[in-house]
């Protein structure tokens, strides 16, 4: 009998196998045939300290016999206040104000929105830049401020017009630098939005935290609003809690989701600095922000997030991040000497390498391929076109690690 569901990023009409999981633990997960399958990217970058984390996985369990689901518009309850003094205390100032959702996309819906709140009644700004081959959701906002191609095209019509400075390749940095001071100087725009270090779903794609700080500064001077998509980068993945801090900066909002629950439920915030919330305050109730979903902070969420913040707060998690990278690295430069591997490079916990393939882009044949060796060896690996790249959980051991590798070395030798 033919499934009913319609997976993601999956086109249906090639027949290609969709293995049943059906239990995880650690860096692993377990078919329904008795295979365990390394999970290589943290199951889409969510996973940080392991699957079904003992910590988590109870304080979930012990919430779910307390309070269940809640309206959260001019209702509270404690693991979301929770959560929200947790997070302010542990981020840097003036991230002041938490704001609950329910997935990345959306954290950069509401910043989007909050920024041009924020400017209503400051001049009315509503141009956003972007930067070239970045990625921030699948909804409408977060697409419009994503690089265009074949996976939005269809929706084109729906997505608003936005200003793009190129991506700081090594050697491009002023140029990146030059184009940002001139659309903000021209262009009058109300908020530059960025992935901070590393473009995801681009490609991977690694720049310095350097170019990251100037960035910064000339939004700073032109008063234009700096929003840090950290959905991805946050929690670690690149050796620190966040990417910006590499950086020395603070963004006036900040989005946070994946890691947030150490991968285990859906949950998001989106940070905002005391004048992103100040904009919105007032007793004219046509000023409030519009923005909520059913299951904002829903307090099962809310619950694993307590115990994910406990865990960075009680354990040495930084320590383990550092572990790891460090094994990456020395399996990375092994792979590198591969005659077929062009641009191996990493940060933090994240490795990516480009496969020599005559079409590098998102839907090179060479990226199916791949995938199904990989998949056939039982490690979950999902290329980008022909970008490899690994994310593993913190918690990822020598052997685990080193099968992961082998895996790769085989199917380039296929």
């Amino acid at each position: 009998m033919t499934s009913p569901v319609w997976h993601p990023f999956t086109q249906h009409g090639l027949g290609e196998p969709i293995p049943r999981i059906v239990r995880s633990e650690g860096c692993a997960l377990y078919t329904d045939d008795g295979r365990r399958i390394i999970d290589a990217i943290s199951s889409w970058w969510v996973t940080t300290h392991g699957h079904c984390h003992p910590h988590i996985m109870a304080a979930i369990a012990d919430q779910a016999t307390k309070l269940d689901q809640m309206i959260f518009a001019g209702w509270t309850h404690e693991p979301a206040e929770t959560v929200a003094a947790a997070l302010v205390e542990m981020l840097p100032a003036p991230l002041a104000h938490v704001f609950f959702s329910d997935s990345g996309s959306t954290a950069v819906e509401v910043a989007l929105k909050m920024a041009l709140g924020y400017w209503r009644d400051r001049g009315a700004r509503h141009r956003i830049l972007v930067m070239e081959h970045s990625y921030h959701g699948d909804t409408i906002g977060t697409m419009s401020v994503g690089e265009r191609g074949v996976y939005n095209a269809a929706y084109d019509p729906l997505l608003f017009d936005v200003g793009t400075v190129p991506f700081p390749a090594a050697g491009r940095e002023q140029e990146t630098l030059d184009t940002l001071e001139r659309l903000c100087r021209t262009e009058n725009p109300a908020a530059f939005i960025v992935e901070p270090l590393v473009l995801g779903a681009g490609g991977m794609m690694i720049y310095g935290p350097e170019t990251l700080r100037e960035m910064h500064a000339i939004c700073r001077r032109h008063g234009v609003l700096f929003i840090a998509d950290e959905v991805m980068t946050g929690w670690g993945r690149t050796g620190t809690l966040l990417a910006c801090e590499q950086a020395g900066i603070v963004p006036d909002i900040l989005c946070l989701a994946k890691g947030l629950t150490g991968g285990a439920v859906p949950l998001a915030v989106t940070l905002a600095t005391p004048p992103i919330f100040e904009a919105h305050l007032s007793k004219d109730r046509a000023k409030l922000f519009y923005h909520s979903s059913s299951f904002t902070a829903n307090p099962l969420s809310c619950a694993a997030a307590v115990a994910n913040i406990a865990i960075w707060r009680e354990e040495p998690v930084l320590d383990r991040i550092a572990d790891l990278a460090g094994r990456q690295s020395v399996h990375l430069a092994k792979l590198a000497a591969h005659p077929r591997i062009r641009n191996a490079r990493q940060i933090g916990t994240i490795t990516a390498v480009e496969v020599e393939d005559t079409k590098g882009d998102y839907l090179s044949a060479l990226g199916p391929r791949l995938l199904a060796a990989f998949r056939d060896r039982d490690v979950l690996l999902r290329p980008l076109g022909n970008t490899v790249y690994l994310m593993p959980p913190y918690c990822t051991d020598d052997t685990d690690l080193s099968r992961i590798y082998e895996v790769i070395d085989e199917a380039l030798a296929e």
